[in-house]
């Protein structure tokens, strides 16, 4: 019995390894909550299946291989949509915007100002007032983009004059336009054509990532980089 108990676990192990492989899974600080649930899943398909008598390598195999495979399948329809994307991993969530704390996102998060707080000074910041946006990223984590006199090193020890924070903005993911992003830069698609036409690029699907910033402009990634 327990020769054969350990034989189920070391292949289920090792099964589990590959296809975790196969996947290109993320690092445990890095996965979404989707990821977390995948993963604890198949890790109870091995553990119920080798401590049930009645099931043999063949059926966690089996079990494993169709669970890895629909992972894959929801990887893919999530690489084309955006929405599936949006609906399984999340999106991003300003917690602050041009310096003001947005209550809503914090509350819509199931976040309190102390689990806030406590994110902030791991980030180094003691007050929230020290940042210009804060956002709160699938995985949980948040990223702070500091207002000017607070950046590292002290702009304000150094008597640098304030500048105006100015956020990059994704305008193109995966050869798709982001609508919303690109009004946020205050131009059209029009305006987005013209500067690609520039670069001698056709069509947004040559694109894998684009993105605007106010003092750098538009910068653009293809999938022939």
């Amino acid at each position: 019995m327990y020769k054969d108990l350990a034989l189920e676990l070391i292949v289920g192990f090792v099964a589990l390894l590959l296809v975790l492989k196969l996947l290109g899974r993320l690092q445990f600080s890095q996965i979404t909550p989707f990821d977390f649930i995948t993963g604890m899943v198949m890790g109870n398909l091995v553990g119920d299946a080798a401590f049930d008598e009645k099931t043999g390598l063949g059926e966690i195999l089996f079990s494993i291989a169709i669970w890895g495979l629909l992972i894959y399948c929801v990887e893919l329809l999530t690489q084309k949509s955006a929405f599936l994307r949006s609906f399984l991993e999340g999106t991003p969530s300003f917690l602050v915007y041009k310096g003001r704390i947005v209550y809503k996102n914090i509350k819509k998060n199931k976040m309190d100002l102390n689990e806030f707080q406590q994110l902030m000074r791991k980030k180094g910041y003691f007050s929230i007032y020290e940042a210009e946006y804060v956002i709160l990223e699938r995985d949980g984590e948040i990223s702070v983009v500091p207002k000017h006199k607070y950046g590292a090193p002290t702009k304000q020890d150094l008597s640098i004059p304030a500048k105006p924070v100015n956020l990059p903005i994704a305008v193109i993911l995966d050869g798709n336009l982001v609508e919303q992003n690109l009004k946020e830069t205050g131009h059209n698609e029009e305006w987005l054509k013209d500067q690609l036409s520039k670069k001698n690029i056709k069509n947004y699907k040559e694109i894998f990532y684009a993105e605007w910033q106010e003092d750098r402009g538009l910068q653009i990634s293809t999938y022939n980089n």
